[in-house]
């Protein structure tokens, strides 16, 4: 790994310390146990604080983590978020860091951080073919902090708010919760939504007293109208209806996680939620959930394995089709 570092050097811990990730939402949320726990080690009165984009604020914003979330505008445009960055360092400046955590490491977070003059200071390695969990644990413990662990246990802020969603659509306040996420960016990234309609009957033959819920954006929509006409009143269709905040709360309600390679897949396993990832076309190595509870089927043993294709070149998405509902299912037994 080739991270770069100035670490602490004091015998006494560090009072102020910034933690950068500003893209993408499943990106910045595999930050989040790490930093987690970085912040129950920090000595009483210690504050760790967040500069992340506008787009993916919601979730530091609603867990009881960070004393501040410093959020850049400017969309995905490097030199609009420079400029936002830079109207935010006068507040950020009276903070007075002792560390910066760079775990993007790009110009803008670069710039931030040599803005700020932190005392110690430590950037994430972009490009070692390990799962981004290891390389954000390796890049706090590279500051000089202490040994790193994932936290995954998370206090959500106003939880009543999407426990009362779920109940307004469905959800009994008594069956089990099983998450189905249907939403892979590509086809080569899509398990068959026959084959999750069949792992769902086969699940509610072992565990009758359970509902599924599927969350998400448009684009999922009918997929999940697919799911709901199968499974009826077992199915709770939440897409296009939660915030990303309310979707997270819901996650860590759930007993199981069945997800493609998602920001939804990153949220279950953050939480420490039982979590089985198919990835498809995914390079693996960067984006691999971590810990016993998540199980992860990727395409590295095939010859094509992690091809990174939109499509299929043969047609017929062997790396996920492969995988048939009931080896899924005795897969799901063995995390639960």
């Amino acid at each position: 790994m080739n991270i770069r570092a100035k670490p602490w050097k004091k015998t006494e811990a560090p009072k102020m310390v910034l933690a950068i990730r500003l893209q993408a939402m499943g990106d910045l949320i595999i930050t989040l146990p790490y930093l987690n726990h970085l912040k129950q080690q920090l000595p009483l009165g210690a504050e760790l604080d967040l500069l992340t984009r506008r787009e993916v604020e919601e979730i530091p914003k609603n867990i009881n983590l960070f004393n501040r979330v410093y959020s850049i505008g400017g969309g995905r445009s490097r030199t609009k978020q420079l400029l936002h960055g830079t109207a935010l360092l006068p507040a950020m400046w009276k903070r007075r860091y002792d560390v910066v955590i760079d775990l993007q490491n790009n110009e803008v977070s670069r710039w931030m951080k040599k803005m700020l003059i932190p005392e110690a200071w430590s950037e994430f390695d972009r490009f070692s073919p390990l799962a981004a969990g290891e390389r954000t644990r390796k890049t706090i413990e590279a500051a000089g902090l202490t040994p790193s662990i994932a936290d995954y246990s998370f206090n959500i802020k106003n939880e009543e708010a999407a426990m009362h969603l779920l109940r307004n659509n469905g959800w009994s306040g008594s069956t089990e919760l099983v998450v189905l996420n249907p939403a892979g960016a590509f086809s080569s990234r899509n398990w068959p939504l026959e084959y999750y309609a069949a792992f769902s009957n086969r699940w509610l033959s072992q565990f009758p007293n359970t509902q599924f819920l599927i969350m998400g954006l448009d684009r999922i929509a009918a997929k999940a109208g697919f799911l709901q006409e199968l499974l009826g009143d077992k199915i709770i269709n939440l897409v296009n209806r939660t915030t990303m905040a309310e979707a997270f709360a819901l996650v860590q309600k759930a007993k199981l996680v069945l997800s493609e390679d998602s920001g939804l897949m990153h949220a279950a396993w953050v939480s420490g939620i039982p979590t089985i990832a198919m990835f498809g076309s995914t390079r693996s190595d960067w984006s691999a959930p971590l810990g016993n509870h998540s199980l992860l089927l990727d395409s590295s043993d095939l010859e094509c394995g992690n091809c990174m294709l939109e499509t299929c070149r043969f047609g017929d998405v062997h790396c996920l089709t492969r995988y048939s509902p009931e080896f899924i299912f005795e897969k799901a037994l063995t995390l639960i």
